[in-house]
C-alpha cells in the first residue's frame, strides 16, 4: 500500500547526464547530487536532503554511492510496497575506476526515472 508522499522529482535523460558531467569537467556531478537528494527528500520526507547531500559528497564522497540507491530503495520498498532494482550495496560499483560510475548511475538514475515516471512525472 503506497504512503502519502510529496512531490515528484523530476527525470533526467541518462545519456544527456553523462554528456553534461564530461561537458563541464564533473560539476554537473554536484548539481545532480544536489537536486537528486533534495527531490527525494522532498518526495518521502526522508532521506539527508540536496544541502548535506552535498556536503556528503564534497567530504567523503564515496558514501554518496550508498546513500542514493539506499534512499531509492526506501521509496520503492518503504512507501510503494514494491522491490527496488537498487539497493544501497550498489555502491560498490564505485571500486572498478570509470566504468563502475558509469554502471552505478545508469541504474541509480534508470530507477529514479521510473519512479518519478509512475507518480507522474514527464518520461526523461
Amino acid at each position: 500500500m503506497a504512503k502519502t508522499t510529496g512531490v515528484a522529482g523530476e527525470t533526467r535523460s541518462i545519456g544527456l547526464s553523462i554528456l553534461w558531467f564530461i561537458l563541464t569537467l564533473s560539476i554537473y556531478g554536484f548539481y545532480w547530487v544536489y537536486k537528486t537528494h533534495e527531490e527525494i527528500k522532498r518526495h518521502s520526507r526522508n532521506g539527508v536532503g540536496g544541502v548535506v547531500g552535498l556536503v556528503i559528497f564534497i567530504v567523503i564522497s564515496p558514501v554518496t554511492f550508498f546513500v542514493v540507491p539506499s534512499e531509492v530503495r526506501y521509496m520503492y520498498e518503504d512507501l510503494d510496497g514494491g522491490r527496488s532494482p537498487v539497493r544501497g550495496i550498489y555502491g560498490l560499483w564505485f571500486l572498478l575506476p570509470i566504468i563502475g560510475n558509469l554502471i552505478w548511475f545508469v541504474q541509480v538514475q534508470g530507477a529514479l526515472n521510473r519512479y518519478w515516471e509512475s507518480k507522474g512525472a514527464s518520461p526523461a
